[in-house]
């Protein structure tokens, strides 16, 4: 990671969408737990400086990683803050570099917290690494609160939306209540289960403050992962998934059915229109079958006589239409 990267990152920090996340920056933050993130994974906090990397790297990507980033020294609260002065006042690239490599394993330590949630740290290490770059472009040092305990703030947002997003095709975690039971609800079953309780919905649901329902769905989501319903059921058939999901929409011929009543009438309307003029014409069109019907005054100022006539001249309209309509053999025919 150079001091380039940090540059072009900070600039596409936004996420993957294009919007900003919404992280509250409280103006006093408890620091004592991440003061002593950053020397906890990787060496101790006594040793502010660089260790010797081994002659042998190992060979397990992660732990190439952590190998890297503990070449990086931890910064004294002094050279924080002027590092941070530097980027803020003159937009020191330099500054924001070493800023950021010296917290890379106050990432590592965060992404051990969602070990349970994603089986891959090395991805979510890296979108937590853009969260801290975020977080470093967007510090504030005269506010008085450490970078590591305001930096913790992006980067566990961008873990969790990356989680969440990454979870399933289907969209999961939309509400509070849904990303309070993904987080929580394995946690809170297996606590239940140690102290001797069966975690059934209504007990989990009471625990964590959300309704019975929730539970339940989320349960059914966290069974099992995406499966494609056009996967063929075994090698030796090209059946589907697909074509054993029922179909609880209505039936051919029924939808055809309804489709040449609806023309039926469409055309006894019309052989009925024929048989009209004047004022009844007006109001068959106007009111009867209109998409945006005139008002009985409209069609009073019309012909010149008082809204109470229109009125009874369209009841008498719709008595005769029906009539015309019941006389008809076709509509009796599809009826039966």
């Amino acid at each position: 990671m150079s001091s380039e990267d940090i540059h072009n990152s900070t600039g596409e920090s936004e996420g993957h969408d294009g919007e900003e996340l919404e992280v509250a920056e409280p103006d006093i933050i408890d620091d004592g737990a991440a003061e002593a993130d950053a020397g906890t994974l990787i060496g101790s906090g006594k040793d502010r400086r660089s260790k010797t990397l081994p002659a042998t790297l190992p060979s397990d990507p992660l732990q190439q990683y952590l190998a890297d980033i503990s070449r990086h020294p931890l910064l004294t609260p002094d050279e924080e803050k002027e590092l941070a002065e530097r980027y803020t006042e003159s937009g020191d690239i330099e500054a924001a570099y070493k800023m950021v490599v010296a917290n890379l394993r106050l990432v590592v330590k965060i992404a051990y917290e969602f070990r349970r949630n994603l089986d891959n740290l090395l991805d979510l290490i890296q979108e937590g690494n853009i969260g801290l770059m975020r977080a470093v472009e967007k510090y504030d040092p005269s506010r008085g609160v450490k970078l590591s305990s305001y930096a913790a703030w992006w980067i566990r947002a961008y873990m969790i939306r990356y989680i969440l997003n990454n979870w399933s095709l289907v969209k999961i975690g939309t509400t509070q209540n849904q990303r309070r039971l993904f987080f929580n609800l394995k946690k809170e079953k297996e606590a239940l289960e140690e102290q001797g309780f069966k975690p059934g919905p209504k007990l989990l649901a009471a625990r964590l403050d959300v309704r019975e329902e929730e539970v339940v769905e989320m349960q059914m989501r966290l069974a099992g992962p995406d499966i494609s319903l056009d996967m063929p059921l075994d090698d030796d058939t090209d059946a589907t998934r697909m074509d054993f999901v029922p179909d609880d929409g209505v039936a051919v011929d029924v939808k055809l059915a309804g489709l040449e009543f609806q023309d039926l009438i469409r055309q006894k309307l019309n052989e009925f229109r024929g048989t009209l003029e004047g004022r009844d014409l007006a109001i068959f069109d106007s009111r009867l079958v209109a998409e945006d019907p005139i008002t009985l005054r409209e069609l009073g100022e019309k012909f010149s006589i008082s809204r109470e006539r229109v009125r009874q001249l369209e009841n008498n309209l719709k008595k005769r239409l029906k009539k015309f309509i019941e006389q008809s053999d076709e509509v009796i025919d599809v009826l039966q």
